[in-house]
């Protein structure tokens, strides 16, 4: 079973996001700040990273960088979901080492299919 870690500091959102991931088969390891989620990220090198960009201690972009300079392999896909939808915040997080971008709220009949979409690049 693959396992994906989640970084994101909202439950509602947590729970959802957890709840999908799970009913697809997939192992869950969740981080509700950008500093936990780089230490799990060295410690579980999960099969992908799903990252909120706004997080209580530090900017989404932060953590996104610590992972790719990390131990934890920089090659690990890490997707932005993400409610900070403003123009060309896309396109900059996709330049900057996301490998993918998903907007929140979610659509739950579709995030499979995006984030399946993403990782199997």
């Amino acid at each position: 079973m693959k396992t994906v870690l989640i970084i994101e500091d909202n439950d509602d959102n947590m729970a959802l996001i957890t709840f999908i991931l799970e009913k697809n088969g997939y192992a869950t390891i969740m981080a509700e700040n950008g500093q936990q989620g780089m230490t799990l990220a060295d410690t579980h090198r999960p099969a992908f990273i799903i990252l909120d960009i706004q997080l209580p201690d530090m900017n989404g972009l932060e953590v996104l960088k610590g992972i790719r300079n990390s131990e934890a392999n920089g090659d690990i896909p890490i997707i932005a979901m993400t409610s900070y939808a403003m123009s060309g915040d896309k396109e900059r997080l996709l330049r900057e080492g996301c490998n993918g971008y998903i907007e929140k709220p979610i659509d739950p009949a579709k995030v499979m299919d995006q984030i399946r979409e993403i990782v199997e690049k």
